[in-house]
């Protein structure tokens, strides 16, 4: 039994790691929001005292109704065995769907979008932060305008190369560094506060409707800068994977919400002492001497804003992959207690080499802003539609219920999605674009997987025929013990069929094996094999299922030495045992089913995936790749 104070120190733990990884994002927006706002249009939106409590007024009920309210409350209660994000929501529909076929379509297909919308972000985030962020160095001193670039490329390259190390170590190095962030944010906007007490009832929605009722053009156009205020909420739910529900619902409402709501009024109560310091409210809220030091922090906390998408990225390919929208591809997994502390490395270098081409594009944070919001709007109103599913097929929510939720936070989010839809000519198609052309790949492997493996398991055929057929044939049996990976029991291998078939003869111990991954760090060694003598007892055929955790050495061969003896069919020495990998060739041929060029990408998509000889550390002297060939 864990002692109290151990599970304590955890949650401190994670907690830290929370600040320091998932709120990175939303944590910085106090640095652009409010001075976008102001600037939009030439300066259309005043600091008049009206003006000045409506805008403050948005940014509050929005943070409140996005982020505490819909993610924190209400949509992190939808997990897929810890994970979350779009294709987190995706795959709980269809889990629990059953027949209804169609619902299961649509939800996937949302998640396809959502999934790609957020690649989209994943990329414009960490180029728009490092910069802005090292831009913030000509405050110090203009002469480091021609270093900004440089300096930029540099920092990234160190941010994705750390990555490497997992979440949990980056989150220990950033955790205390935004805890500084967020006590610095609270600590400059609260005097003016005092200051200017009035501010606060901004607070109220009141202010809202008369600031519409006022400027009902104005204040929809605003929404398109005020939406800066919640960018990095749906990389929050994609992180929790990374850290679990309760660690960072505690970090939101101790730490982060609180430190943000005095920002925001500490920068309404300066506008309004002040109409000059709109130029840049927030850096204004300081002292002139603690300006240059601000200027370092802010850049050290948006280079970490980076790290909540890059994190999210991660977590959303993961559950990709698994509902067979991605090739396999190498998950490291870098936490011995949270399944979803993971390292892509595909995923890594393709979001890295990304955001250096668009860095080298458009060389400055303030061409890249016109390139927000759009793709996060989107993601905002697909995760609702997927929640609203779920809560239907999952928890069976009662109509007035899932009304209410639908309009609640539909209305809103329907409001910042039109309000940036004028964004798409100034630059916001680049995210699309990205969007489009993961959803591409992602739909291509999906229907292409589907019409492999209905042609691979006609080339397969059901074991029970190919061993009767053995037998019958009184087939030769060698010395020897061959091993076949194989998923499933029900199907022959293909490299059991092309081994008969162009050596005709069998070994005497045949051995297929299927390994298992569940969503728990460890399995005991005494519980991770599971034997299966098949269709005859004699025949020297043996299926062995093997059980990992997500944190356990997915070793096969040192896992087939606890199967022996467990069977008659297992006593061999494993130690000379010979492995035998399937291997389909993918060829395109004129057949229908798919396009010319989706079957290239297809089949190119294939040819990268994760090579299985190394992820289940077969020996590299006893391992021999054969199958066979297939047309699409």
């Amino acid at each position: 039994m864990s002692h109290p104070a151990a599970g304590a120190a955890g949650m401190f733990g994670l907690t830290l790691g929370a600040l320091g990884i998932v709120f990175g994002d939303i944590g910085t927006s106090p640095l652009y929001a409010l001075q976008t706002v102001f600037h939009l249009d030439g300066g259309k939106v005043q600091p008049t005292q009206g003006d000045v409590y409506g805008v403050i007024s948005l940014v509050f009920w929005s943070i409140t109704i996005v982020v505490s309210v819909k993610y924190v409350a209400f949509v992190m209660r939808a997990d897929n065995d810890g994970e979350g994000g779009v294709m987190a929501l995706a795959a709980l529909a269809r889990r629990f769907a059953h027949d209804r076929r169609r619902l299961v379509g649509v939800a996937l297909m949302l998640g396809v979008m959502g999934a790609s919308l957020f690649f989209g972000d994943s990329v414009i985030t960490p180029a728009i932060s490092v910069l802005s962020a090292v831009e913030g160095l000509e405050v110090a001193s203009p002469n480091l305008h021609d270093a900004v670039l440089p300096i930029a490329l540099v920092i990234l390259a160190l941010l994705f190369m750390v990555q490497r190390f997992g979440t949990h170590a980056v989150g220990r190095f950033f955790g205390p560094i935004m805890v500084l962030w967020f006590l610095v944010l609270a600590v400059t906007g609260l005097p003016h506060i005092v200051a200017h007490p009035a501010i606060i009832r901004a607070l109220s929605p009141t202010y809202i409707v008369s600031f519409v009722a006022d400027h009902p053009l104005l204040a929809f156009v605003a929404l398109g800068a005020v939406v800066l205020s919640i960018t990095g909420a749906e990389a929050l739910y994609a992180d929790m994977g990374h850290f679990g529900r309760k660690p960072i619902r505690r970090a939101w409402f101790f730490v982060v919400f609180p430190c943000l709501v005095l920002n925001y009024l500490g920068q309404g109560a300066l506008v309004l002492n002040d109409k000059k310091s709109i130029s840049n409210p927030f850096f204004l809220l300081a002292p002139s001497w603690a300006r240059i030091p601000m200027v370092v922090l802010a850049t050290m906390a948006t280079v970490i804003a980076s790290q909540a998408v890059i994190s999210g990225a991660y977590s959303v390919s993961r559950q990709a992959v698994r509902l067979g929208f991605l090739p396999n591809l190498t998950v490291r997994h870098t936490s011995k207690e949270e399944s979803g502390q993971i390292y892509v490395p595909a995923v890594n270098w393709l979001v890295f080499g990304s955001v250096l081409a668009l860095v080298l594009a458009f060389r400055s944070s303030t061409k890249l802003a016109s390139l927000y919001g759009f793709a996060v709007t989107g993601t905002f109103l697909i995760d609702t539609t997927l929640f609203l599913i779920v809560a239907t097929i999952v928890w069976h929510w009662a109509k007035w219920k899932l009304v209410v939720i639908g309009v609640l936070f539909g209305t809103v989010e329907l409001a910042y999605f039109g309000a940036n839809v004028d964004k798409i000519v100034s630059g916001a198609w680049l995210p699309l674009v990205i969007a489009l052309i993961v959803s591409t790949v992602m739909t291509t492997w999906h229907h292409g997987r589907r019409v492999v493996t209905h042609r691979r398991k006609e080339l397969e055929g059901p074991l029970q025929d190919f061993v009767d057929e053995m037998r019958d044939e009184h087939l030769q049996r060698v010395p020897g013990v061959a091993v076949f990976p194989h998923p499933t029991k029900e199907t022959t291998p293909l490299a059991l069929r092309a081994n008969v078939d162009f050596n005709h003869v069998l070994h005497e111990h045949v051995v297929l094996v299927s390994i298992l991954t569940e969503n728990v760090p460890y399995i005991a060694p005494e519980d991770q094999i599971e034997v299966d003598q098949l269709i005859h007892a004699d025949d020297g055929v043996v299926h062995v299922a093997i059980r990992f955790g997500f944190q356990d050495e997915q070793d096969l061969p040192d896992a087939l030495c606890r199967a022996i003896g467990k069977s008659e069919e297992l006593r061999f020495d494993p130690q000379h045992a010979s492995y035998f990998v399937s291997r389909l060739t993918i060829t395109r041929a004129g057949r229908g089913g798919m396009a010319t060029w989706r079957k290239r990408l297809f089949i190119g998509l294939a040819h990268n995936a994760a090579n299985p000889s190394a992820n289940f550390r077969l020996p590299v002297d006893r391992t021999v790749v054969m199958g066979g060939h297939l047309e699409i």
